[in-house]
């Protein structure tokens, strides 16, 4: 069959559950495969992704495994093709709305990133607490103050809350976000929070990624530590305990 007329095809009418790791490895391999097509690659073998991705190439196999069945032996697969997949796996095709709770330096940061704002993400609302921010506008938003949030999230209802504030509120700006129906929160506050078991929660502590570097850092010369677990960027989310 030609490359470019692959066809998915998905297996059998229950879809197979994807696991939390190759989940957390999906993006680093839709990155790669972004700036392949972007610099002309039209196909990629697994043993190429692999060594840009830093694992091994069964492990990209069987994570492409769970899209479905696709790609030509001995010819690898269409990158166009294969980043289309794993865009729509991601849901990245669609339109999510994020709040963001916390205009200190890192929320600013967060609402000025384009690759934050991209790829289907929309910033539709800012709050915070502090009289100086309330009112300012960042990239055509206006600053709202948390007392506002849930009259302004009616108009644009979220699909995902970002909390960039101190350790000491986030909690309570969790339990404001989740009683106004959001229900997936991604949380940069250094606090773990207490959320409903139906609530989507993810963390991003760079001071617990600092601490995974450490470690690797102190363990390098030791036998066991740095070839096999030569760890993907982990950009979101707790680290695991072991490789995937």
């Amino acid at each position: 069959m030609a490359v470019g007329t692959i066809r998915l095809t998905m297996a059998a009418a229950k879809p197979r559950r994807i696991p939390e790791a190759t989940v957390i490895r999906l993006p680093v391999y839709q990155r790669i495969l972004l700036e392949l097509v972007r610099g002309g690659t039209a196909t990629v073998a697994s043993d190429q992704l692999a060594e840009m991705a830093r694992v091994n190439a069964s492990k990209v196999r069987k994570d492409l495994s769970f899209l479905g069945s696709f790609g030509t032996r001995g010819s690898g697969y269409d990158t166009k093709y294969l980043l289309s997949q794993i865009d729509r796996e991601l849901g990245i095709d669609g339109d999510w709305p994020v709040a963001v709770v916390g205009l200190g330096n890192l929320g600013r940061a967060l609402a000025n990133s384009q690759g934050f704002t991209s790829r289907g993400f929309r910033v539709c609302s800012l709050f915070d607490v502090e009289p100086s921010l309330v009112g300012d506008q960042v990239r055509g938003l206006m600053i709202h103050h948390l007392d506002d949030f849930e009259t302004v999230v009616a108009d644009d209802p979220p699909s995902i809350g970002v909390i960039a504030t101190p350790a000491g509120a986030a909690q309570d700006v969790a339990d404001r976000m989740i009683a106004a129906g959001v229900a997936s929160l991604l949380n940069f506050a250094p606090k773990v929070l207490t959320v409903p078991a139906t609530v989507l929660l993810r963390y991003v502590d760079l001071s617990i990624e600092l601490q995974v570097i450490s470690f690797y850092l102190s363990h390098r010369d030791e036998p066991g530590t740095t070839e096999e677990w030569s760890p993907l960027s982990l950009a979101v989310g707790l680290t695991p305990t072991e490789p995937g």
